[in-house]
């Protein structure tokens, strides 16, 4: 099972040795919390499978939405340890780049941070297999330009924001799939975590973490 909840579309799927059975993704905004549990037993009544059946648990780890990031990776740690199954994190720029591996290039995927930053990473699929090149951080989108050297593929939720100016910028050198192609899947969660799991990796429950590029924020009391 792969759980998503790294924005507002959060998503749960199920594969068989890294291959899709089902997903579901809703818009959740704030609601995570009550909304999760409900949608994975629906996924498992669609397809008529038990808990009992889940061999491996798959998160999301963000960057993202603080609260959510919690929620996810809370249910996922609870199957796994209810379950006795492995539990694999995998970055949520990951599941973002992913997809486009088969292009040889170097995928960069975005997402907005606030505060004029972006949170980026880069990964690229070549004869060393599928590597990161780049470990996942924020910058500034005039630091993402000067770093591009050759032909690159953008993706991820931020990328809309910053489409126009990677073009002109760029030129030629930005790829920018279109909405509907680069919209994150918790099936490719899936079957980056199977891939993990069937060369015996996995992260220890107790340790595991939400990737956070900058603090949450946290309003102080006025309370002497």
């Amino acid at each position: 099972m792969a759980i998503d909840t790294s924005s507002n579309i959060a998503a749960v799927a199920l594969s068989e040795h890294g291959m899709p059975v089902a997903e579901l993704s809703w818009r959740s905004a704030h609601n995570h919390t009550v909304e999760l549990m409900p949608w994975i037993e629906i996924l498992l009544k669609r397809v008529g499978v038990g808990y009992d059946l889940l061999r491996g648990i798959t998160v999301a780890l963000g960057p993202g939405s603080f609260n959510g990031l919690r929620v996810g990776i809370s249910a996922a740690k609870g199957l796994a340890l209810a379950l006795s199954a492995p539990l694999v994190g995998v970055s949520t720029l990951e599941v973002e780049a992913y997809p486009f591996a088969f292009t040889g290039l170097p995928v960069c995927p975005v997402h907005q941070s606030g505060q004029g930053a972006i949170a980026v990473a880069l990964f690229r699929q070549d004869g060393h297999g599928w590597r990161r090149l780049l470990e996942e951080q924020l910058m500034t989108v005039d630091a993402l330009l000067r770093m591009t050297a050759e032909t690159t593929v953008f993706c991820g939720d931020g990328v809309d924001v910053i489409e126009a100016e990677l073009r002109h910028e760029l030129c030629g050198k930005a790829i920018v799939p279109s909405p509907a192609v680069r919209a994150r899947r918790a099936a490719v969660l899936a079957e980056i975590g199977w891939r993990r799991l069937s060369v015996g990796e996995s992260d220890n429950v107790a340790s595991l973490q939400p990737i956070y590029l900058r603090p949450p924020h946290i309003t102080q009391s006025r309370r002497k």
